[in-house]
């Protein structure tokens, strides 16, 4: 079933890791007190598929937590991309 979605199987996996690897960067910048990662750049990674490596990071890394845009809006993003995905599945 899943062999004729490889090409996004793969682009989740890859915007997963890429969004994980902002949220840490933004977080070691922060304690640097060097230039940030912005806001948008992170929400929009996790709404074009990156929402599970940024929830992961967010806890992992302890990063964003207190942010109600995060951490409302992020679990939200996830919810609607099981849907698209499952609605994109099952026709």
């Amino acid at each position: 079933m899943f062999k004729d979605y490889n090409f996004f199987i793969i682009y989740f996996l890859v915007i997963n890791v890429v969004t994980f690897l902002a949220f840490a960067i933004d977080k070691v910048n922060a304690a640097a007190r060097k230039n940030r990662v912005r806001n948008i750049t992170l929400l929009g990674l996790a709404f074009f598929g990156g929402s599970i490596g940024a929830l992961s990071a967010m806890y992992t890394l302890r990063h964003k937590t207190r942010k109600a845009y995060y951490y409302i809006g992020i679990p939200l993003m996830i919810i609607m991309q099981v849907t698209v995905v499952l609605l994109f599945l099952c026709p």
